[in-house]
């Protein structure tokens, strides 16, 4: 029986540095090697997000860091996938991610929904300037359990209190649990406005949405 440890540890090293095209190799030599796709995921590019969203959130690191370890995280699943799917492994579950009408930020989405993918959620990103109308629409058709909403400025945050009338006037409110961020929000809006978690930050926001799945 191989032990991949010092192959899970490469693979979650290269990750937190950013190397993308070695994490490839890294990811397609474990699989040859007869490394089990779960275990890469979990020990290896899991274990690497966990690491880059407590160094962000002890301000150790900053979003440029986040954002090149993103792009390896997302070089190294699509890699990954083929393999996760022979092998049955599926998703904890799936996540609905945007940002709201009037609001064209993308970054603080992004980051949200990288450190969410890193937990094993599957996320379904639908942009930004999205209107309630659409959100509504795309968590009556999927099995998504968990709904974010980012705002940026203080003039688009009511789009969040909106968003959530519309799914208690659509009879879906009751269907996700809706998180809400972004700059201006605050815990006492999210309690305001009946929202079900609010986070101030990226790796918070994936603990939280984690958390949701049991």
């Amino acid at each position: 029986m191989n032990d991949f440890s010092g192959t899970f540890n490469e693979i979650s090293e290269l990750l937190q540095k950013g190397k993308a095209k070695e994490i490839v190799t890294a990811v397609e030599n474990a699989l040859s090697e007869g490394a089990a796709p779960a275990d890469i995921l979990e020990q290896g590019l899991i274990s690497g997000m966990n690491i880059i969203g407590g160094k962000f959130k002890q301000g150790e690191i900053f979003v440029p860091e986040v954002l090149i370890a993103a792009r390896a995280m997302n070089r190294a699943s699509d890699v990954l996938k083929p393999a996760l799917v022979k092998a049955g492994v599926s998703p904890v579950g799936k996540a609905i991610i945007c940002t709201v009408k009037g609001d064209l930020h993308d970054i603080g989405k992004n980051l949200v929904k990288m450190m969410i993918e890193g937990k094993g959620v599957e996320v379904l990103d639908l942009g930004v300037d999205c209107s309630s109308g659409k959100i509504v629409e795309t968590v009556q058709n999927s099995d998504a359990k968990v709904l974010c909403l980012s705002a940026l400025l203080t003039t688009t945050m009511t789009m969040q209190k909106e968003t959530i009338d519309a799914l208690k006037s659509a009879g879906l409110r009751d269907k996700v649990k809706v998180m809400v961020g972004g700059a201006p929000v605050t815990q006492d809006y999210a309690d305001e406005i009946g929202a079900d978690a609010y986070t101030p930050d990226a790796a918070s926001a994936a603990e939280v949405c984690r958390a949701f799945y049991g």
